[in-house]
């Protein structure tokens, strides 16, 4: 696939290194996989962003890795590896390197994927409680229709590579879409949850 990505007015598809760091320093990213160096700690995968794009000394770095560890619940994990932990904490890792930017972005790719339920929820709620923390503007791609139920609040629908349909979550259940309610309402709790809304 090809494309160009603009980033307040500006190419960012063209630009070299250099001209991509002040941008990138604005953005958090929490890949599917959570994406984590498997031969670093987990306080060195947090640091690995530091080192990139910031010009903290060692100290800080480290002392902006324990902050970021604490805020989702991960205190003292810092010298444990990813075999070391379960997939939710491997999340909380991702989502601690994030955020150790200060984002203005945040962008997290199927951030459930691969979890149980009642951690699906705990991701979410992190997820949420950082957007307001941090005032930041989060886009979550997900096929999770609990996740999108509960956290969404402004809602993009790609159908076949296009925007196909935008609004909020209640817009969405009342939508006469044929591919949106194919989409959403495939399940049957989200079939039943649609009648009780009607």
């Amino acid at each position: 696939m090809r494309g160009r990505l603009f980033f307040d007015g500006k190419e960012f598809t063209s630009m070299n290194f250099e001209e991509k760091v002040p941008i990138r320093k604005e953005i958090g990213m929490l890949f599917q996989n959570s994406a984590l160096f498997d031969s670093m700690t987990v306080e060195q995968n947090i640091i690995f962003t530091l080192d990139m794009f910031s010009d903290m000394s060692k100290s800080e770095k480290r002392d902006r890795a324990n902050f970021c560890l604490e805020r989702v619940n991960l205190k003292n994990t810092n010298k444990l590896y990813p075999s070391e932990l379960s997939g939710g904490m491997k999340k909380r890792v991702g989502i601690a390197r994030a955020i150790s930017m200060n984002p203005k972005y945040l962008f997290c790719d199927e951030p459930n994927s691969g979890l149980d339920p009642a951690t699906s929820i705990l991701i979410d709620e992190l997820i949420q409680e950082l957007t307001q923390e941090y005032q930041c503007t989060t886009v979550v791609v997900t096929h999770d229709m609990n996740s999108v139920m509960g956290i969404g609040e402004y809602i993009l629908f790609l159908y076949k590579g296009q925007k196909f349909w935008e609004g909020s979550n209640q817009d969405m259940l009342h939508s006469d879409v044929e591919e949106l309610n194919d989409f959403v309402f495939a399940s049957p709790l989200m079939k039943a949850a649609r009648n009780v809304m009607k």
